[in-house]
């Protein structure tokens, strides 16, 4: 039976590398399928990684209709046995619903990649819809770590430099530290405390001797 299953996770962890390398397994063994994106960081109409992998693909829209878009291929005669869905957090709530819809109606496999939660610690409306709704939800087991060397669990958003905690949701940016709008990933402990690396090393030169 055809599932939709969210994989999650935080920023560095390997969704991207993990969808592709998906992609390439069923369609290797002569499923056909479909990729699609939002706000990825090399573009519009790409799936990137950060191991330098990228793959064409469908830029998702707030007008993106899921189903409409599954019964047009296939009207016109592409194969779609399966959708793989990256930045799948800034899906909408309903465009998670058309991705159950097709799954449950027409027996396509949807596989969802995301970050839960954003740099505020609050759930993505497309994340949330997605854990209510999918047969299986999976944590990939590839830690992203904090600086102090502790798993990471949250994103943390910097803008020149310094955690910011208010904002708009989706700002597109990265984990570039050179970035005016930067990411980067932290253990609940210092997300809460808003210390980042380049905090702790104003703090000391060597952050991870900090007793914390």
């Amino acid at each position: 039976m055809a599932e939709l299953v969210f994989f999650s996770g935080t920023m560095d962890c390997g969704k991207s590398t993990l969808a592709l390398q998906l992609d390439h397994n069923h369609s290797a063994r002569g499923r056909g399928g479909v990729v699609y994106t939002r706000n990825d960081r090399a573009g519009v109409d790409v799936l990137s990684s950060r191991l330098g992998l990228r793959h064409p693909a469908v830029e998702v829209t707030d007008e993106m209709d899921f189903w409409d878009d599954v019964v047009v291929r296939r009207t016109r005669g592409e194969r779609v046995d399966y959708l793989v869905c990256d930045e799948a957090q800034f899906y909408s709530p309903d465009q998670v619903e058309q991705l159950a819809r097709l799954v449950d109606e027409m027996g396509v496999d949807v596989f969802a990649f995301g970050i839960t939660a954003d740099f505020r610690t609050r759930l993505f409306p497309g994340s949330q819809r997605l854990t209510e709704l999918a047969d299986r939800c999976e944590v990939l087991q590839v830690q992203s770590l904090c600086w102090c060397g502790a798993r990471a669990t949250h994103n943390a958003r910097t803008v020149g430099g310094v955690m910011v905690v208010e904002g708009e949701q989706v700002v597109v940016g990265d984990t570039d530290a050179h970035q005016d709008v930067g990411y980067e990933v932290l253990c609940r402990r210092h997300h809460m405390r808003r210390m980042t690396s380049a905090a702790a090393r104003a703090v000391s030169p060597s952050p991870q001797t900090l007793a914390f």
